[in-house]
């Protein structure tokens, strides 16, 4: 369900098809996307989940995968 709801947040602020989007697609090297990119698809994350995310936490997220079990770890 998370990867599902991430994939939509993802393909909407970086206008990819959302089925393109693995656990293992990085943002940068995958994705292209830049540092207000990661940003927007942070804050993205945060409204569609109802969590928070430090910024030490997101500055370490390099996959979507970790995006997953971050978001997983939050709402424990």
């Amino acid at each position: 369900m998370e990867l599902e709801k991430l994939q939509e947040v993802i393909a909407e602020v970086l206008n990819v098809d959302p089925r393109e989007i693995t656990e293992e697609t990085t943002f940068l090297e995958d994705l292209g996307a830049d540092s207000l990119d990661v940003y927007q698809i942070i804050m993205g994350i945060e409204d569609a989940f109802q969590i928070e995310i430090s910024a030490e936490k997101a500055e370490r997220i390099t996959t979507v995968g970790e995006a997953v079990e971050l978001i997983k770890s939050s709402r424990e």
